[in-house]
């Protein structure tokens, strides 16, 4: 595979080329809902999301499952193995948090590719980096005790990442039920409900076809956090 000129490039073209014409990399969709792995299962593939949105969670003993990321287009995963340079099994649940579509490669030619082509590693590693970041923001916004400070972090994290500028603020571009929200942020439908009604009471949001348009990020993290 020649990749000379991989940096200029998007990603997903350059992840379509890895692998073999024995290899190739597969396209695969998923439901919104529908597990894409669990945790334990073999690493046997690395996916790069073409569309939508994945989240990535941990379960713990007490059955509690507590999400960490939620990648959006462009974002590659399922490189553990990888990264710590032996076979792993997969540590997190990935589920599709909206319907999804990805490419798919074998592992094993996605190590010898970074192997063959440092610039693809760079790509790999800018993309990964990205990742850890909002798994940070995450691990914050829910080191809140109070569900409300809990759900502006996670609105100002889906800004950063998600955030479509319009005239009326930032817009969302997911599709976001109360039970999903609450589901990422580690609280009930009810709760949700009750404080996006709050926020809108304050002008502070608007949610139109289930997209949530942020109308001041800045007012809304100094008013409540």
């Amino acid at each position: 595979m020649d990749l000379s000129s991989i940096c200029d490039q998007p990603l997903a073209n350059v992840f379509r080329r890895i692998g073999s014409s024995s290899f190739p990399p597969v396209i695969e969709t998923f439901d919104r809902g529908k597990t894409i792995f669990f945790p334990g299962d073999p690493a046997e593939r690395v996916y790069f999301l073409l569309k939508g949105a994945v989240k990535l969670s941990r379960v713990y003993e007490a059955g509690e499952e507590i999400t960490v990321a939620l990648l959006r287009e462009n974002s590659v995963f399922g490189i553990l193995s990888l990264v710590i340079g032996q076979k792993s099994d997969r540590f997190y649940h990935a589920v599709a948090f909206t319907p999804v579509e990805l490419l798919s490669a074998p592992i094993e030619q996605v190590e010898q590719s970074l192997k063959n082509n440092p610039d693809l590693s760079m790509l790999m590693l800018q993309s990964l980096s990205s990742r850890i970041l909002q798994t940070e923001m995450m691990i914050e916004t829910l080191a809140h005790r109070d569900m409300g400070s809990r759900l502006v972090s996670f609105l100002l994290i889906l800004c950063r990442d998600f955030g479509v500028p319009t005239n009326e603020g930032i817009r969302i571009d997911l599709k976001l039920s109360h039970q999903a929200i609450a589901e990422a942020i580690g609280s009930t439908r009810v709760t949700v409900t009750r404080l996006l009604g709050d926020l809108r009471t304050e002008n502070m949001i608007s949610i139109q076809k289930k997209k949530i348009t942020v109308h001041n990020p800045v007012n809304l993290s100094q008013q409540f956090t």
